[in-house]
């Protein structure tokens, strides 16, 4: 097999989704959040013209320099059905280059995997969507339905310049949708040595507030009893420290009803935590979705060694379920303290969807198709995607990004992971199971 100057395979020998999602990796638009961005251009100058030769004529939002979503729509062969949004997010998380073992923007091919930063999230799904939708084409000459096909910006810090942009200013381009698909679900995890799938079917609630400290700012050397960071670090290590306790939603008692059958054991017997563990790497995400997590990020205090300063900060990632908002917060402020300042810096809603839903039943039988005898389980996940900003549409949003793993592999750690990677052999089948359900469903 030949590489590249890359150390990556060939343009050639390569499957076009990997294709083009190597492309896509080897942008850089890293958002490391607070405004600060590489910015979304070159990535959706990219995906619009794919889009084009398509025939499709996106349009492209800017909603601050360089922050840039693309939409375009695909008439679909049955205009009297709902469209459905299919959706990606261009941006990524930052990657420091020393803590990975190839470029996390080389778009490297080793070991019959794509590396780097958003082979998993997302320009794997970035990629399945162009390649499918050719698929399609190709095919019927249009999908089942009417489409809106969206590249998104700013997902990973919220959507506020991406999604929400778009869905607050332009809301015609999603004209007759009631339905969505993106991230994060779809991914197969093995169980008992038994393949399932699942089927994200709501999201926590998110909750970014930022902790304040003030006090006297002095020599280093001084006796201070007012000290801002020593009260910030209490306040963090209170509110770090919490145990919060198993919470079910209709979703979550779905997601471990669901998962005890599947590994034949009673869950009035064996407790939510002890199904949720069970289930190996998946329980990253399966096990923080039935508690709070309030999980500190960020410390910012002082300049100098021998100066005490006068504030202190600290960020804090606050998920829960969809509901719990103000109880939990109310608990935040109680653990920060009088002398702390609680400050919301971004707030959005948490999902629970019908896992009854057409949608579902359509997802269930393409996979049955392309993976014979393997049930798809609900799943609430822990984290948040730009299907938030759509449901104040009234868009159902749902994550599904088609991938058969191989037994034995962290996926979940994959997510803003070190050497994020994926299966060559797993974006083949997702480009497969992605076009099947755009041109039937």
């Amino acid at each position: 097999m030949t590489t590249d100057a890359h150390g990556t395979t060939a343009d050639q020998e390569l499957e076009a989704t990997a294709r083009i999602a190597r492309d896509l990796i080897r942008i850089d638009t890293t958002n490391w959040g607070e405004g600060r961005s590489a910015g979304e251009t070159e990535a959706a100058h990219y995906v619009e013209a794919a889009l084009r030769e398509l025939g499709a004529t996106p349009q492209l939002f800017e909603s601050e320099p360089d922050r840039v979503s693309v939409v375009a729509r695909f008439p679909g062969r049955n205009p009297d059905k709902p469209a459905l949004v299919v959706h990606g997010h261009l941006d990524v998380v930052p990657a420091d280059p020393a803590n990975w073992s190839v470029d996390p923007f080389g778009g490297v091919v080793q070991d019959g995997m794509l590396w780097g930063r958003g082979a998993v999230d997302m320009k794997n799904m970035d990629a399945m969507m162009l390649t499918a939708l050719g698929d399609v084409i190709a095919e019927h000459g249009a999908p089942e339905r009417d489409l809106v096909v969206a590249y998104f910006a700013d997902e990973e810090a919220g959507g506020v310049l991406g999604a929400h942009h778009v869905v607050s200013n332009h809301p015609e381009v999603f004209a007759g949708a009631t339905a969505a698909i993106s991230e994060v679900g779809g991914y197969s995890v093995t169980l008992d040595d038994r393949r399932a799938y699942l089927l994200q079917t709501g999201e926590k609630a998110l909750m970014w507030i930022k902790l304040v400290a003030r006090g006297t700012a002095a020599h280093g050397s001084h006796v201070i009893r007012d000290n801002a960071v020593t009260k910030v670090a209490a306040a963090v290590a209170r509110i770090g420290s919490e145990e919060w306790p198993v919470r079910l939603s209709a979703t979550t008692e779905s997601m471990v009803t669901e998962i005890a059958r599947f590994l034949g054991v009673d869950p009035t017997v064996t407790g939510p935590d002890e199904i949720a563990l069970a289930t190996g790497s998946a329980s990253r995400f399966i096990h923080a979705a039935l508690h709070t997590t309030t999980n500190p990020t960020v410390l910012r205090a002082g300049y100098k060694h021998n100066v005490i300063p006068d504030a202190a900060e600290a960020l804090i990632d606050v998920r829960c379920l969809p509901g719990d908002e103000d109880t939990v917060l109310a608990r935040v402020h109680e653990l920060a303290g009088d002398d702390v300042e609680v400050v919301m810096s971004h707030r959005d809603i948490g999902m629970e969807q019908d896992f009854g839903a057409p949608l579902v039943d359509a997802v269930r039988d393409v996979l049955g198709r392309h993976d014979p005898g393997a049930p798809v389980l609900p799943y609430l996940l822990s984290g948040g995607t730009d299907n938030k900003a759509l449901s104040t549409l009234g868009i159902a949003g749902y994550g599904f990004v088609p991938l058969q793993l191989p037994a034995g592999i962290d996926f979940p750690a994959m997510f803003h992971g070190v050497d994020e990677r994926v299966p060559l052999e797993s974006l083949a089948f997702g480009r497969r199971v992605l076009g099947d359900l755009l041109g039937s469903y």
